[in-house]
């Protein structure tokens, strides 16, 4: 007969140490998250109201602010919760949420970007068809289209997942709940399930990647071509801030979940900047980085302060 799960609740080890470091991470990753919140609210709020960035690239950018909020919102308040508790617990049902929401908005994430990056190909590459080409119905399937594309994708691998039974490990080495970290608690064959997180991750994430890739080869083609000195560094310069994002992103997820689960110190780190750091560098990278999104936030904090 098919075993039962036993255990009701996983204990989350992912951040050791003394009381006082548990208070210093605390503060450290409060004032993160607060800086995550209030930078991608600004940048989603100046895109919203500034009729100067209604065009397809900052309709983008602000989709992917709400993104970040989202996504930082499914990890930080439990990690936040788990670090001023003594029983760093979290339930199997709570668990495997999480799992579903991480895979989700991750998996966004990656088909936004790379919807972002078709936008610079079409901009540099057909500078004249530009508005045609990415018009507003487009933009607005994109977004649909990547939301459901990785909602259906941790459909799939939640509903697989569930079929895992845990019998007596409870400690999860890591600060969040993510499937690779399951996978040694198991005391259910995992073969169905890590085969189905192979495939959908090389589908989805790879395929993604192998798109922008391909869009930047096309982009940096068509700059080569421009005779023009400044006309090719205004070129970069509309790539730059969409290239460290995307950098940023694919460089730790990718990694991590690449990388054999050992609860290494490595795979905090990464775990750490893709689903805690990156959504707070985000606004920071898109508005330094910009003139008009910085216009657009001056003008909004001086109508509104």
């Amino acid at each position: 007969m098919r075993n039962h799960s036993t255990v009701l609740e996983f204990i989350l080890l992912g951040l050791p140490g003394d009381a006082q470091t548990q208070a210093l991470l605390f503060m450290l990753f409060l004032v993160i998250y607060l800086l995550t919140l209030v930078g991608n609210l600004l940048l989603l709020l100046a895109v919203k109201t500034d009729s100067r960035l209604h065009t397809p690239m900052y309709f983008f950018l602000g989709q992917l602010s709400f993104l970040d909020l989202c996504h930082s919102s499914v990890t930080v308040p439990k990690l936040l919760e788990n670090l001023l508790s003594v029983k760093k617990s979290i339930s199997v049902e709570g668990c495997l949420a999480q799992v579903f929401f991480v895979f989700a908005t991750g998996g966004t994430e990656s088909c936004l970007l790379a919807a972002m990056a078709y936008d610079r190909y079409v901009a540099i590459g057909s500078p004249l068809l530009y508005s045609q080409v990415m018009s507003r119905q487009l933009c607005a399937g994109l977004v649909w289209g990547s939301w459901g594309l990785a909602f259906l994708d941790a459909l799939i691998n939640i509903l697989v997942a569930l079929n895992l039974d845990f019998c007596e490990a409870q400690n999860i080495h890591h600060f969040l709940c993510e499937l690779p970290s399951l996978y040694p608690l198991s005391c259910s064959d995992v073969s169905t399930s890590f085969t189905t997180l192979l495939c959908s991750s090389f589908i989805h994430f790879f395929g993604n990647f192998l798109f922008i890739l391909f869009s930047y080869i096309r982009i940096l083609l068509t700059i080569l071509g421009i005779s023009s000195t400044s006309g090719r560094s205004k070129a970069f310069s509309t790539c730059s801030s969409h290239l460290t994002a995307v950098s940023f992103f694919y460089r730790s997820g990718l990694l991590r979940y690449l990388m054999p689960n050992s609860g290494s110190i490595q795979e905090l780190i990464f775990s750490l900047q893709y689903s805690v750091i990156t959504p707070m560098l985000n606004p920071l990278i898109y508005s330094l980085k910009n003139k008009e999104v910085k216009a657009a936030v001056r003008r909004m904090l001086r109508k509104y302060l």
